[in-house]
């Protein structure tokens, strides 16, 4: 174990669930063995979630097993860094992580999962994604990713853009081992988190990502 904490990639991991615990016990337990992998790695957990459902029950596993949590909306277990609105939360979750893992969810965890693997295909960030397949909760979006390759709307070099795994402990591995994956037709993006100003002049009819800049070096 003192081999494997030496040699980590990682010091934070960006943790996307559900509000809810679901129906059945496997998603409470994955959720509650990922917090105690995490722990165990001595690796910090990010998350701009609440304290209830499967976002609740991983900061609760690592805060409670001594690890530390930031979370990037309010007042919960652990260290807390206000944000100003939804798109600066992702952004500083995005900023302040060196991968991500997804657990099962709904629509908001598919938003934040699909939102970092964009990021990832634009070239924006290279840091590995990967998906917590809890007994084949995701296999849906498995099969979606390989049909969207066979009928040409993601490149085949981009099939294998984030990792998956059914437990947390390979997840973790797979994702120490993982290598970005390098498209040269591919823009060189580099992008930075803004902190909104007070001062700043709302933007009618924009959706809010002044959060997040981009700047395209060809």
């Amino acid at each position: 174990m003192e081999e494997t904490l030496a040699t980590s990639r990682f010091k934070r991991v960006c943790v996307f669930c559900g509000s809810s615990t679901g129906k059945r016990d496997c998603y409470r337990d994955a959720a509650i063995e990922l917090g105690q992998e995490l722990v165990s790695r001595r690796l910090d957990l990010v998350y701009g979630g609440g304290s209830i459902g499967l976002m609740g029950l991983v900061s609760q596993a690592v805060h409670g097993g001594g690890g530390h949590v930031l979370w990037l909306t309010g007042e919960t277990v652990g260290e807390v860094k206000p944000v100003a609105n939804m798109h600066q939360r992702k952004a500083e979750m995005a900023r302040n992580s060196d991968c991500f893992i997804a657990l099962p969810g709904g629509y908001g965890t598919l938003e934040e999962l699909l939102e970092v693997i964009t990021w990832a295909q634009l070239g924006i960030h290279d840091k590995p994604v990967g998906l917590l397949n809890v007994d084949g909760y995701y296999d849906f979006f498995l099969t979606f990713i390989d049909k969207a390759v066979d009928d040409g709307f993601i490149k085949p070099s981009q099939r294998h853009i984030f990792v998956s795994s059914p437990n947390a402990k390979e997840l973790v591995q797979k994702l120490e081992e993982y290598v970005p994956v390098s498209d040269e037709i591919i823009a060189n993006l580099k992008w930075e988190v803004e902190q909104q100003q007070e001062q700043e002049q709302p933007q009618p009819q924009q959706v809010g990502f002044s959060a997040l800049k981009t700047q395209i070096t060809l």
